[in-house]
């Protein structure tokens, strides 16, 4: 019998790949004018077809009590703009239990290579992985190479993207998510470092992805 990890992983990921929205901005900053109405947005993304919808406790637990089924990731890391120095110091405000008891299928936790606060947040994300392998829950790492403590060799192509997809495999997460490197070549050097699906974060409006990877 495929076990509830199994299957919930199938859900959101079939055949080993997916499309994950995150709506999670609202926290981070304001305004953000693409999530303003999401009691809208929210039906339109279902609609298209989308594997899962990444969002803080309060929206999750609002779609649910509206009877509104979806995929939701429930994302546990949360910091503002307001943060000063910390502002890019995520940390967790919610618990896996309770992304399951409010209707997510699973959680995310996010970590900023580099930054002043990053041993916190590895020690977050290795808190929660240990919570999701004994509840059976997927968990997500958001792995970003950003802060301004990053050291990068200059035999890696990749710009830290490749060891930020290396952390969230060695910590326990089932899918990681890290920014596109760039080219197709220097993206196939993160994917082959771990052997979980890897996630390409969205970002503002650009070149077309396909003329990238053509």
């Amino acid at each position: 019998m495929q076990s509830s990890h199994a299957a919930t992983m199938e859900r959101i990921m079939p055949a080993g790949r997916a499309v994950w929205i995150p709506i999670d901005h609202g926290i981070s900053s304001h305004p953000e004018p693409a999530l303003a109405d999401i009691d809208s947005l929210v039906p339109k993304l279902i609609f298209a077809g989308v594997d899962a919808l990444v969002a803080h406790k309060g929206v999750i637990s609002h779609f649910v009590a509206a009877g509104v089924e979806a995929n939701w990731i429930m994302h546990l890391s949360a910091s503002t703009i307001h943060g000063g120095q910390r502002a890019e110091g995520k940390v967790l405000v919610g618990t896996v239990a309770e992304a399951i008891a409010r209707g997510a299928c699973a959680v995310s936790v996010q970590v900023n290579l580099g930054d002043s606060s990053e041993s916190e947040m590895l020690h977050d994300l290795g808190c929660v992985s240990t919570a999701c392998h004994e509840l059976g829950v997927p968990l997500l790492g958001m792995i970003y190479p950003r802060g301004p403590n990053l050291r990068i060799s200059n035999e890696d192509d990749t710009a830290g993207v490749a060891h930020a997809a290396r952390v969230g495999w060695e910590l326990g997460c089932d899918v990681v998510k890290v920014p596109w490197t760039g080219s197709a070549q220097t993206f196939n050097q993160v994917t082959s470092m771990v052997p979980i699906p890897v996630l390409i974060a969205g970002g503002p409006a650009g070149d077309s992805f396909e003329t990238q990877i053509s």
